[in-house]
């Protein structure tokens, strides 16, 4: 059955638009990666779908990389292609998938930014004590760098949750996943001494279970604890563009450059799978091969 491939897309887009509910933006991208493809097909003289080979479908995908098309972008053009084909094989149009067996450009994972310790040193010392706000930040930046935790897992904290006698807190993270993880030396002692003035006087007697409440008693939000973050890091003089999650990467790294097991890293982060913590090793490596070639007389 003959069928113009670009008679083909519209089909399928009218399809996606109804029946899947793809979001107009999605539909659109979907709509400019096939005209892309019909007008690379059309130089070959291929304008029927059934036409339409596994090797046309990779000397595309490798046409768009030779145009500088970033990977994120050739991974999603290869998705609405596959998503074509497979389509026309539902409805009886093809007998296979031609763009089934055509390989994904691989993803280069971007390794992680994080402080050195003379940074984080700067960035702890930064709220300082003068009053019990800042106590408060002094004490929650402690524990951020302390745990890894992430700022949502930050925001849930209670006062319940602390075990500062056998020196470990209780973090709920994604899927609401309990674990239990060591509070250090450091940031045992400045809770501590938070808990036992700072904090009642920020609240002055409204109840509040919150670790770090907000004046208020209030749970202070994901965006309020990136605004303390990002003034205090300002305040210290680091010149990087600072978030909450730079701190729970200079927290895996540091402890991975300092020889600490990849699973037990693993198991305080929180991580479902191991290859994700793995990406620590790569930052330690890159940072390894840096310090070579600054500090080796030939390299």
């Amino acid at each position: 059955m003959s069928l113009l491939l670009a008679d083909a897309a519209d089909s399928f887009l009218e399809h996606i638009r109804v029946e899947r509910n793809l979001s107009p933006l999605t539909a659109s991208a979907y709509a400019g990666d096939l005209q892309k493809l019909d007008a690379f097909l059309r130089q070959d003289g291929v304008t029927d779908a059934a036409q339409v080979t596994g090797a046309h479908v990779a000397g595309f995908m490798a046409s768009l990389g030779r145009a500088g098309l970033n990977v994120r972008s050739q991974a999603r053009t290869l998705s609405a292609v596959r998503m074509l084909f497979k389509f026309l094989v539902r409805e009886r149009y093809l007998q296979q998938n031609p763009a089934a067996d055509v390989d994904r450009p691989r993803m280069v994972k971007k390794l992680p930014e994080f402080l050195d310790t003379r940074e984080v040193d700067a960035l702890l010392a930064a709220p300082g004590t003068r009053d019990p706000r800042a106590w408060r930040d002094t004490a929650m930046l402690e524990l951020m760098y302390a745990t890894g935790l992430r700022v949502s897992e930050v925001v849930g904290l209670r006062l319940d949750d602390v075990d500062l006698q056998r020196g470990f807190l209780l973090a709920r993270g994604k899927g609401r996943k309990e674990r239990v993880v060591p509070l250090g030396a450091r940031a045992r002692t400045t809770l501590e001494s938070y808990l036992a003035g700072p904090r009642p006087e920020l609240l002055r007697s409204r109840p509040s279970d919150v670790l770090f409440p907000h004046p208020s008693g209030k749970v202070l939000t994901r965006q309020g604890i990136w605004k303390i973050v990002k003034r205090h890091a300002l305040a210290a003089g680091i010149r990087k563009h600072l978030s909450p999650h730079k701190l729970r990467h200079s927290f895996a790294t540091h402890l991975v450059e300092n020889g600490a097991d990849l699973r037990a890293v693993q198991a305080m982060l929180g991580h479902a799978d191991l290859s994700t913590t793995e990406i620590y090793t790569h930052v330690n490596r890159a940072r390894l091969q840096a310090i070579y070639r600054e500090h080796h007389p030939r390299a």
